[in-house]
């Protein structure tokens, strides 16, 4: 009895596999890079309810964090995080240049290598005027980064979001092929195009098995 309470024991554990990646909650930011578009956004850990989160604070800013780590999607496909804005930015339009900001994101990329070119990406975006559920190629990027709303101005302020999306399935889907790999994780709160503030908080963003 005591040998099948060992093995069911790890086989409970790895039933559904996870990999994290931001481990915010736990005062974390170890692995992530910034990268700096227009001007700098500023990006910290907070304690809310006793919690540890990140905010983002953009004033006519542009500059993300980023995570290399290659995720296996056959073995852990499915991406969870949330998040909350506390500040929307007015509303642009975000299928041109000058409205290419967005008050919260969190993005998967897919390296090309050598081959930039064939690099790809999925913007999982809170959207200030697309519809949730509506699919774009980016600005500036083109369809080397397609951008897809989660959220749009229905969802509250202040109220944190969960989400779940297959990446697999989703890149599949966009990019017409099955790409096992992920190889980097990044998360951006931007307002440089149309300028203004934009205030959002991110908590802990892990890969799982389902």
């Amino acid at each position: 009895m005591i040998l099948m309470g060992v093995l069911l024991s790890f086989g409970m554990a790895g039933a559904n596999e996870k990999v994290e990646v931001g481990r915010f909650s736990a005062g974390d930011l170890s692995g992530w890079e910034s990268k700096r578009f227009e001007g700098d956004t500023r990006y910290r850990l907070i304690d809310i309810d006793g919690l540890s989160v990140l905010k983002a604070e953009s004033q006519a800013s542009a500059s993300g964090l980023y995570k290399k780590q290659r995720i296996d999607l056959f073995k852990t496909p499915y991406l969870n995080w949330r998040w909350r804005i506390m500040r929307r930015l007015s509303k642009r339009d975000e299928l041109e240049k000058s409205g290419d900001d967005y008050v919260a994101r969190v993005y998967v990329v897919v390296s090309g290598g050598w081959a930039f070119w064939k690099t790809r990406a999925i913007n999982y975006v809170w959207s200030g005027n697309q519809a949730k559920g509506m699919v774009w190629p980016n600005a500036f990027a083109g369809d080397h980064a397609m951008m897809m709303a989660l959220r749009d101005r229905r969802d509250s302020v202040a109220v944190w979001y969960r989400e779940r999306r297959n990446v697999l399935e989703d890149l599949q889907r966009l990019f017409g092929e099955r790409i096992r790999y992920v190889d980097a994780v990044a998360l951006m709160t931007d307002s440089d195009n149309g300028g203004g503030q934009a205030e959002s908080l991110y908590g802990d963003i892990y890969f799982s098995e389902r």
